[in-house]
Formats: C-alpha cells, structure tokens, sequence
C-alpha cells in the first residue's frame, strides 16, 4: 500500500545519531546541500553514549521531501539513528546572546525589567549596553529581541534549534530495524 504524503510545507527536525568521527557533520551537511535542501538550523553535541554524536537539523519542507532526506541520511556509514520529528511531536529549544545599546540609567532599568519579563538575564553590563542571554523556544527569542529593538541592538549571536521528542519516546527507539542501519556498512 502507498504512502500519501502531505504537501504541505512546514517546520521539520531530523535529529540524527552518528558515530563521533572526524568530518561527520560535513558528511551530513553535504548530503543536504547535494539534494538541494536547505537547512534552517544545524547543531551537533554529544550524547549519553560514548563516541556517539547527535546532530539536530530544522528544515522546512513537506512530508516527501523529509522522508526522502531522512532515508538518505539512513545510508550513510556513520549514521546509527534517525528520527523525524515535527512541531507537535517534540520540544525545541535555541539560546540567543543579545546585545542591545543601553545609553543610560532609565534605558538600563527598562532593559532589564524586559529581560525579568521573558525570564532572560542580564549576563554582562558595559558603561552603553547590556548583553542579555535568553533560553527558549524561537518565538520566544524573536519577541524579546523584537522588543529590544527600540533600544538598539548591537549584536546578535544565536545557536541553532535542538529538539527532543516529547513523552517517553526516545530516538533510540527502533524506528527501523537495527539490520536495516547496519545492512552493508560491514560489508566493505
């Protein structure tokens, strides 16, 4: 029977486990960028398993386009684990450094009683700005520095979007068979 796939597009996360080799996120990165795929967001970091890495990708596109990726990405040596996860099914998260002109003591004030606001902090104080850092999801981010605007921001440095499935469900889950992963990599 054949799969409908919805046309829909919308806001996806891969989020991959891979073996922690040199040049492996670049292997990922290309495998994307060979497909004509943008990528939104890239983050990788370690796990709770030794010499294993986990890569979390944001993309935008359709329900085909990301099943495709994902079987794409199950191919390469590497890759241990790949799981698909959509804006329902998980929580994303991003921090964001933020420093915004601070020119005097009522700007300083209201600067701070903002960041209270959006649970932000103050993390470094000059003589004419502020850096605040900022956990949360993207709207949340993006509505704190739509509201520092007026004050006048300096710079933004911000990390890609990480995301992990929601309830007890977790990327280790066998989603595939452990042979289909593991098919014809020993081969060579």
């Amino acid at each position: 029977m054949k799969k409908e796939f919805s046309m829909e597009r919308k806001r996806y996360t891969l989020c991959i486990l891979v073996e922690d080799i040199p040049g492996v996120l670049s292997q990922v990165a290309r495998l994307f960028s060979r497909k004509g795929y943008n990528i939104e967001s890239i983050v990788s970091g370690e796990t709770d398993r030794p010499g294993i890495t986990r890569i979390s990708i944001e993309l935008l596109g359709d329900e085909l386009m990301i099943d495709q990726i994902a079987a794409q990405c199950r191919k390469l040596l590497p890759v241990k684990a790949v799981k698909i996860l959509d804006e329902e099914s998980c929580i994303r998260r991003e921090i964001a450094l933020i420093k915004v002109r601070a020119a005097d003591r009522a700007a300083r004030d209201e600067i701070i009683q903002l960041v209270n606001i959006f649970r932000a902090k103050v993390i470094d104080v000059g003589k004419e700005s502020l850096t605040i850092w900022v956990f949360g999801s993207q709207s949340k981010n993006t509505a704190l520095i739509g509201m520092l605007e007026d004050f006048g921001i300096l710079e933004i440095a911000k990390t890609g979007t990480i995301a992990i499935e929601r309830g007890r469900s977790t990327i280790y889950d066998n989603n595939k068979l452990r042979e289909e992963y593991d098919y014809g990599k020993n081969v060579l």
